[in-house]
């Protein structure tokens, strides 16, 4: 993997939770609002500029983007993103619930991108990718973070090892979700140039989160080298920022689902119909949380079952056929629901893991929605062996927590 140290683009030490935000993708419009209140040096007036507009003004129109453009220019004006005097590479260490990942911030390699090298294991929508491009362009910078995993490392574990014995660069517990975010800056010159020779040897990275901010800087990236009849190759553009972590130091959580309706059926025949492809137990109303690949909780009038797929509905050796996401999709969503498409049906909704179970009864306790249906995790493993092995997951697998924060550092494409 072809990697480089960059010049970062940070708020001072005495700004950081002032500027530091959630990432784009994770709250809509209102709670952007919302949460940067009276804050004129939050990132949402980057990252979500149409904060700054009436509610309801659109966020993709020209002038929105032009104000986030506008916006970063003030940042910097105002002193409130200052730029690092030479190329640096970053640790990122986040903690939740005790746990602690420690991730290199580094600028990965639009061509590693583009020849598959930085593998991917969602499929991308075109209008997100064309959204997140505009957002590049007209700011010149991937504001926001790309969050890739790689295989683990004993020499890098050593190197983050001794940087985080130091005093850090920021230290801070972000609100509302009281997640711990940790930062250093790796300056020794040596350092940085055994961490770019490491992971020339490493022969894939991998995206865990942000599918689309991926494809939009890559893409940039190989419109601005099209577009320069100088281009060498080592331009700013050629990369674009990601925050890498060791495979072994991720988690992925739960990523569930809520429907509207049984598709005509009463609860009695859906329940019935469940008993062909699956062992259904009623559990009673105490949250039944799946306990095991292949076992799936549903919530339906206030009571909670367990169902477990039969075998021969499932197929162990292929790494799409294992998935729960697929189970259920097929056997449950497609099958008696009448769901095809996960992306378009207006029906389904999907809840994170990190809302908890409670969510799923509450979403169906409203009367908003009909059913829940809570999956078992997908592995790192799982996802790794589907990457390499060029297959796509089905929509709406893989949640990961925590989120980077957005604004502790930036990366300029010139």
């Amino acid at each position: 993997m072809k990697i480089k140290p960059f010049k970062g683009l940070r708020p001072p030490k005495h700004l950081i939770e002032q500027v530091a935000s959630r990432p784009y993708d994770v709250l809509n419009s209102e709670e952007a609002r919302g949460e940067a209140g009276d804050n004129e040096k939050s990132l949402y007036h980057i990252i979500k500029p149409e904060i700054d507009f009436p509610a309801g003004t659109d966020e993709h129109d020209p002038q929105v983007y032009e104000k986030a453009a506008a916006n970063f220019r003030k940042f910097q004006d105002e002193g409130w993103l200052v730029e690092d005097n030479k190329e640096l590479y970053y640790v990122y260490a986040q903690t939740m619930n005790g746990r602690v990942q420690y991730g290199l911030v580094v600028c990965a390699c639009v061509d590693d991108y583009m020849t598959g090298k930085i593998k991917k294991h969602e499929l991308t929508r075109r209008d997100k990718e064309e959204d997140r491009m505009k957002h590049v362009r007209i700011n010149n910078a991937n504001i926001e973070p790309v969050f890739f995993a790689y295989a683990d490392n004993p020499e890098l574990n050593a190197i983050v090892e001794r940087y985080t014995a130091k005093m850090p660069e920021y230290d801070f517990i972000a609100e509302p979700d009281g997640f711990g975010h940790t930062f250093w800056l790796i300056d020794d010159d040596k350092d940085i140039s055994r961490i770019t020779a490491i992971f020339a040897r490493i022969p894939a990275l991998y995206i865990a989160d942000g599918h689309h901010r991926s494809a939009a800087a890559a893409l940039v990236g190989a419109e601005k080298a099209n577009q320069n009849p100088n281009h060498k190759g080592d331009e700013e553009y050629n990369y674009f920022m990601a925050v890498c972590f060791p495979a072994n130091q991720l988690t992925i959580i739960d990523y569930n689902r809520v429907v509207k309706d049984l598709n005509g059926l009463s609860e009695t025949e859906f329940l019935d119909k469940l008993t062909k492809r699956f062992t259904v137990e009623e559990k009673g109303t105490n949250v039944y949380k799946p306990d095991a690949l292949h076992n799936f909780s549903l919530y339906l009038n206030g009571k909670w079952y367990s169902l477990t797929a039969k075998p021969g509905t499932y197929d162990d050796n292929d790494p799409i056929g294992v998935l729960d996401v697929t189970v259920s999709s097929s056997l449950i969503l497609d099958e008696i629901l009448g769901i095809k498409d996960l992306r378009s049906d207006k029906r389904i909704d999907f809840v994170g893991g990190i809302r908890g179970l409670e969510e799923l009864k509450r979403r169906v306790d409203s009367g908003e929605m009909k059913v829940a249906l809570a999956l078992y995790p997908v592995s790192m493993k799982q996802l790794i062996t589907i990457a390499d092995t060029g297959n796509i997951m089905p929509p709406k697998t893989t949640w990961f927590e925590p989120k980077l924060r957005s604004g502790l550092v930036i990366h300029k494409l010139n």
